[in-house]
């Protein structure tokens, strides 16, 4: 693929995250979102539903020959994924906890992936009126500012060895997680933490505003695809515990293994996470 080519597919997405923006924060501004549970008991708002809608029809009407796995549309199954070389990856509202919680810390997460790695994605974050976009060929991470259309490059900051910052989420804390914590603050003392939503957390690392982010604990391929392009465009790293890339569009599960991401893949804090087995 040609870097005009990457370049148009970057400048659809981010196009239709700022579209799906727009009618997330009508259904965010609204005395009732709408919500209600899945199957599995996460909520769902008409948030979620609209934002899908906005999202699929325009990549298939301008890709059609590229298939869409969103989170809130249908799962095809393996055996049919097995024969796509390249897909949209796409979670029309990744936080909708955070959502409900109106605290504005959730994002709308598209991601082009091809051969089970992500060529580029882009992160909306409505309430803030940001598009955080990552080409990963071309080293290309910037965000879109729609208040006034300029752009700022993302560049992740090096790690201070004394008191790195991690980014941990509001949302889902486990016993595993708590327990690598622990371990970090052993060989970290001065770590300080900081709570974040969604696909925020690699935001936060690619714009350089923190310096780790290690997950223990679910989450699915669409939550973080977007992210990790954004990152490593942007110069950081995300790696399973084991030090494996993560792949996308797995046989077995569309869940992730659990993971770490850093802005500075040179500082002491990535060496810890790499020491930290699976």
């Amino acid at each position: 693929m040609t870097v005009a080519e990457l370049d148009a597919l970057a400048e659809l997405a981010e196009r239709l995250a700022a579209e799906a923006g727009v009618v997330i924060m009508k259904w965010y501004e609204a005395d009732d979102p709408g919500m209600r549970s899945k199957a599995d008991a996460s909520p769902i708002t008409e948030a979620d539903l609209a934002a899908h809608g906005v999202i699929r029809r325009g990549l298939e009407a301008a890709t059609p020959a590229i298939p869409v796995l969103s989170e809130e549309g249908r799962h095809a199954p393996a055996a049919e994924r097995a024969g796509w070389q390249r897909f949209w990856l796409v979670d029309p509202l990744d936080g909708t906890k955070e959502f409900l919680a109106r605290n504005g810390e959730f994002t709308v997460n598209i991601a082009l992936i091809e051969a089970g790695q992500p060529l580029l994605g882009v992160v909306g974050v409505p309430a803030r009126g940001e598009v955080h976009v990552g080409v990963v060929p071309t080293g290309r991470a910037d965000t879109l500012h729609m208040n006034d259309g300029s752009r700022t490059v993302l560049s992740p900051r090096p790690c201070d060895d004394e008191t790195p910052v991690i980014v941990v989420s509001r949302s889902h804390r486990g016993r595993e997680q708590e327990a690598m914590m622990v371990m970090l603050r052993q060989r970290f003392p001065r770590l300080e933490e900081r709570l974040a939503g969604s696909a925020l957390k690699l935001v936060e690392l690619a714009a350089g505003r923190a310096d780790g982010y290690p997950r223990r604990g679910p989450c699915m391929e669409w939550d973080i695809a977007a992210g990790e392009a954004v990152l490593v465009a942007a110069g950081g790293e995300l790696r399973a515990f084991g030090g494996a890339r993560l792949r996308y569009n797995k046989a077995d599960s569309l869940l992730n293994p659990d993971f770490w991401a850093v802005g500075d893949p040179e500082g002491a804090l990535a060496d810890a996470l790499r020491s930290l087995q699976s």
